[in-house]
């Protein structure tokens, strides 16, 4: 089995090519495939607050212990494991679905159904009276959520072509985004307002989460509208002489193996866990930096979670149109010097004190840096993942790397805030960036991006 032709006859036509102008950039969006990717991103963001922060506030409502909620955390596992499974989903079939369905999509309507079941489920389940059950239940939540994030993660990665990749990201990102907030603020709306309609609280929490499951349907009744994509379908039919357990072996060996034997693999991977590390080394003590300034909890959820919104959805768009604009390796330059400079307005806010329109400001500046940065990012992963036998295993693979930044990496921050002081501390998040752009430019004069394939996402 050899990977697909990297068609390098097309980065030298799209070298030469002039940049699209403000119109044909816009005008993307409106394509259907980058149409479908929105709607799963929707889908995709839905469920992880339904397993994470408003069952939280539903147990606390119930009087859960604190160190029972606090222990919930660990139910978001299957999010960082999910890699490990990633090769079944590549290799296998699921009976009836993918006959129907397809390859990609098969796995996307089964996953979808599971979720819808397993929310379900956590709705039956009491929180004051059985915990454990809970936790099974927003267990198998987080595992289905995630398995259809690896279905979704491959179906865009195989379904868009180059030139409407970046758009499609930032379209899933903004989607996501409101899928999050109808999980979260609107799950806690709908709660009270059947509360407010006399329903009794445990109950009202339970027809708040089954509200919650048949908005999945929005995502199953996309991946029906949606048709199967043809890397898929190529890649199925390469695979159709061989077992189910050498299918298993091919696409774990074959996604590891195929980027070490990459020209520079080891670089390039390290570029994947450091490029982000400036978001993750300052976003972690956002929160604290915010509260210890003497903002209160209105402030904050006002502002950094609402006003936020807005400029992580306008930023995930501008990320979309800088790719598209420029080549990938510019673009990468773009948003890797943007997300780190934005620290600075923290850095100025620390100084200034208590003042709200600093604070959105600042907040503002940071959120729509870093979605440019990462539209541009999970772009470059894409990119990466051009072999369509194990789409879904690189690219969990790659964002489990990188990860690494956020979950590890970053863990030190409170340490070295504490030594230096908040106005020092966000200086300081802007020169660990520089790692990354010292790789950026490597691997560039490496002609690491030439052999990507196209140069423009």
């Amino acid at each position: 089995m050899t990977a697909p032709s990297a068609k390098p006859h097309a980065a030298t036509s799209r070298q030469d090519s002039p940049a699209p102008n403000w119109r044909e950039s816009m005008a993307v969006y409106l394509q259907p495939r980058v149409l479908i990717v929105m709607f799963l991103g929707f889908a995709s963001g839905l469920p992880l607050a339904l397993s994470g922060s408003t069952l939280q506030i539903w147990m606390r409502e119930l009087g859960v212990d604190l160190g029972t909620i606090g222990l919930f955390a660990l139910v978001g596992t299957p999010y960082t494991l999910k890699f490990l499974w990633a090769p079944l989903v590549d290799a296998l079939h699921v009976p009836l679905f993918t006959r129907a369905f397809g390859r990609r999509r098969g796995w996307l309507v089964f996953a979808q159904l599971l979720l819808i079941g397993a929310i379900v489920l956590l709705a039956l389940a009491d929180p004051a009276r059985s915990p454990f059950f809970v936790a099974l239940a927003a267990l198998l939540v987080a595992a289905t959520s995630s398995t259809q994030d690896i279905v979704v993660d491959a179906f865009r990665v195989e379904s868009l072509p180059e030139a409407e990749q970046a758009a499609g990201m930032a379209g899933y990102v903004a989607a996501y985004r409101i899928g999050m907030l109808v999980s979260t603020a609107g799950a806690l709306v709908i709660v009270s307002a059947f509360e407010s309609g006399g329903v009794p609280r445990s109950s009202a929490w339970m027809w708040g989460y089954i509200v919650m499951a048949v908005l999945v349907l929005i995502g199953t009744i996309t991946a029906l509208v949606a048709t199967e994509p043809a890397q898929s379908i190529k890649a199925e039919a390469e695979m159709s002489a061989e077992t189910a357990l050498t299918r298993v072996l091919h696409a774990a060996s074959g996604a590891f193996s195929e980027f070490l034997g990459r020209k520079d693999a080891i670089a390039a991977l390290a570029f994947v866990v450091l490029f982000k590390f400036t978001d993750a080394f300052s976003g972690t003590m956002t929160a604290p930096f915010v509260i210890d300034l003497g903002f209160s909890k209105v402030d904050y959820a006002a502002i950094v979670k609402g006003v936020g919104l807005a400029a992580t959805l306008i930023g995930g768009f501008a990320g979309g149109f800088v790719a598209r604009r420029y080549s990938l390796a510019t673009s990468l330059l773009i948003g890797g010097v943007v997300q780190a400079l934005a620290n600075l307005s923290f850095s100025w806010l620390a100084i200034v004190g208590v003042n709200q329109w600093a604070l959105a400001l600042a907040i503002c500046a940071e959120n729509f840096t870093s979605a440019v940065g990462t539209v541009i990012f999970v772009a470059y992963l894409s990119a990466l993942c051009q072999n369509p036998l194990h789409t879904a295993t690189q690219y969990a693979l790659l964002t489990a790397l990188a990860a690494v930044g956020r979950t590890y990496l970053s863990s030190g921050a409170g340490y070295v805030a504490k030594a230096v002081g908040w106005p020092a501390f966000f200086m300081i998040c802007v020169i660990v960036a520089i790692p990354s752009l010292v790789l950026l430019g490597w691997l560039q004069r490496r002609g690491h991006f030439d052999e990507l394939g196209p140069v423009r996402v």
